[in-house]
């Protein structure tokens, strides 16, 4: 996951992919697996990669509906890496929040009205201008109420009689 993690910085970041510029949806991907991770991992920079990795979504979209579809596939792939993290036990997470915290996006530079001029020195301008402190709103709690969603999901699912019946039959078929 360490290697996955890292890859997908150097992607993202350094400007050196191998076959073509990579798609705005698949950028947001990208921005939304480094984002569950941080998050997941209690990365100490996180807030603020949000707040960027949001104000480029939005000001990267050409259109409404591109933003409103950056914007689900950002969150569909932080919820990923976010429930990643928790089922493997947030095994390697202080390399994780260390290698998180030294990324190349926190030398990107947002701009009031939502400009941003990334580390490489190419500057986006979004489509309608918008209050860039509006973007992100902290919210110490956001990890701990995540785990509590996903471990009462899972209660949920191990206390459902359809899925003990199908359990038991399973078992059964088994030989257990």
């Amino acid at each position: 996951m360490k290697r996955f993690f890292l890859i997908m910085c150097a992607v993202l970041w350094t400007g050196q992919v191998l076959a073509a510029e990579p798609t705005y949806l698949d950028e947001v991907k990208s921005l939304g697996y480094v984002s569950g991770q941080g998050l997941a991992c209690k990365a100490s920079k996180y807030d603020t990669f949000e707040m960027l990795a949001r104000a480029i979504l939005i000001t990267k979209a050409k259109t409404d509906a591109m933003q409103a579809e950056g914007m689900e596939t950002y969150n569909e792939a932080k919820v990923e890496a976010f429930v990643s993290k928790i089922r493997d036990g947030f095994n390697g997470c202080r390399t994780i929040a260390a290698s998180f915290d030294n990324q190349s996006i926190f030398k990107a530079v947002l701009y009031g009205d939502g400009t941003i001029k990334m580390p490489d020195g190419k500057v986006f301008a979004p489509r309608n201008a918008y209050d860039a402190t509006l973007v992100y709103q902290k919210d110490p709690e956001a990890r701990d109420r995540l785990i509590k969603n996903y471990q009462d999901m899972q209660n949920q699912i191990l206390n459902d009689p359809a899925y003990k019946k199908a359990l038991r039959e399973r078992q059964q078929q088994d030989g257990i």
